[in-house]
């Protein structure tokens, strides 16, 4: 699997447009409102085809007949960096090599854009919502390549988990990428980024 995009979850789609953009002195772009789970969301393109999500029950929809993916129906406090999803060619041929309680594919729709996601029944995914959602985009359908440029590169998450070791292992079977450290600690993720401001962090 490839690391595809970070998700700031938040009550609204402003408090996370908001927090992202102060944190990182960037505009982001407007998304639109998803299929199936009722959200909606706004991006910021971060260049080598990834990108950053900010996302919300969307009020204008009525509650879904299933939990929202993102644990977004269980998410209080302020906006933060909540999730991360990592893109497979073949969902149906990655899912059975997933960790237990990983969910299943569910089509999904934004406007003209479709893809599937594998989501689990309670919303969640692995290791506290840790573990990566894992997306299967169509050929030429990923949103990365539709955003502005912002000049922002991620240059590293760290996952904080009081079970580091299994989480560590777990990842080192599927993911190759550098950016992506593990440390043991009370659960916590934590995004560094390179901007035309300086580093930045959310």
């Amino acid at each position: 699997m490839l690391f595809d995009h970070l998700v700031v979850g938040a009550c609204t789609l402003q408090e996370a447009q908001a927090h992202i953009e102060a944190a990182l002195g960037l505009p982001m772009q407007p998304g639109g409102p998803h299929s199936v789970f009722h959200t909606h969301n706004a991006l910021m393109g971060l260049g080598d085809g990834f990108y950053l999500e900010a996302i919300a029950p969307d009020p204008s929809r009525p509650p879904p007949h299933r939990p929202r993916w993102y644990d977004l129906d269980r998410f209080s406090g302020p906006a933060r960096l909540s999730n991360w999803a990592c893109s497979v060619p073949d969902m149906d041929a990655a899912l059975p090599d997933m960790p237990a309680g990983f969910g299943a594919p569910v089509d999904v729709a934004r406007g003209t854009l479709n893809w599937r996601m594998a989501v689990a029944e309670d919303g969640t995914t692995p290791f506290d919502n840790l573990w990566p959602a894992l997306v299967e985009w169509p050929a030429g359908m990923n949103p990365a390549a539709r955003l502005n440029p912002t000049g922002a590169r991620l240059k590293r998450l760290t996952l904080v988990h009081p079970q580091a070791g299994h989480l560590k292992a777990a990842l080192r079977r599927h993911l190759g990428d550098p950016r992506v450290a593990v440390e043991a600690g009370p659960i916590a993720m934590l995004a560094e980024f390179d901007t035309p401001h300086g580093m930045r962090a959310l």
